[in-house]
């Protein structure tokens, strides 16, 4: 695996996980007062375009990535709009 392989997957392992506090605090207090409904709707279709690039791309790292990064973002919306 070259070096460019690894910075992006480095990269795509960062953000992902930056999602899961976020995700795990909903969860235990189902408080999404302070998150923006529209920007987790705008961020989450950017997101879905990214999994769609990655895709036309063929980039491992870039699908993969973003995927999961699409899973959290979700539940994160679907909690804003449930709990909001």
């Amino acid at each position: 695996m070259n070096f460019t392989a690894l910075l992006g997957i480095l990269a795509a392992t960062c953000t992902t996980i930056s999602f899961v506090p976020q995700v795990v605090q909903i969860l235990k207090t189902r408080n999404t007062k302070g998150i923006s409904l529209g920007m987790y709707i705008i961020f989450t279709f950017g997101i879905l375009c990214w999994v769609l690039y990655g895709i036309f791309l063929g980039e491992a790292p870039l699908i993969i990535g973003n995927a999961i990064t699409l899973v959290l973002a979700l539940t994160i919306l679907i909690f804003k709009i449930i709990y909001g």
